[in-house]
């Protein structure tokens, strides 16, 4: 009886843990400004640009710091490749933003990618609209 108290516990113990996320996650961010701290100001996923276009920023917040000296944004649009903006970064760094200009309504996909290590870093979509 010991036993199946015992493997009992274990399971509730094992999936008890596997509940918590204790790992952290990065996170990107469109918006209209970033404040000193590096918070998003007028967060969304949707935007409404002028018929000869507009910009937003792209904010990416990571729990560690960025360890490379340059990162990749690749721009798609439509699910079609649009775009790719290089941008120097500090290897200290634990956010970072990008001022972008959007010409042309459509869902757009932000990768962000490390150079230095290849390594994907943040994504995320954003909506386009025109006035």
């Amino acid at each position: 009886m010991k036993v199946l108290h015992l493997l009992l516990l274990a399971f509730v113990l094992s999936i008890s843990f596997s509940l918590i996320d204790i790992s952290y996650s990065q996170s990107i961010y469109f918006c209209e400004g970033v404040d000193d701290d590096g918070q998003p100001i007028n967060e969304s996923s949707v935007f409404t640009i002028p018929e000869d276009g507009g910009y937003l920023y792209v904010l990416v917040q990571l729990p560690f710091e960025i360890d490379c000296g340059e990162v990749g944004i690749e721009i798609y649009r439509n699910g079609k490749h649009d775009n790719t903006i290089d941008m120097d970064t500090e290897y200290n760094w634990t956010w970072f933003y990008k001022q972008i200009t959007f010409y042309k309504s459509g869902e757009y996909s932000i990768e962000i990618y490390d150079y230095c290590n290849n390594e994907f870093v943040a994504s995320g979509t954003v909506e386009i609209n025109k006035d």
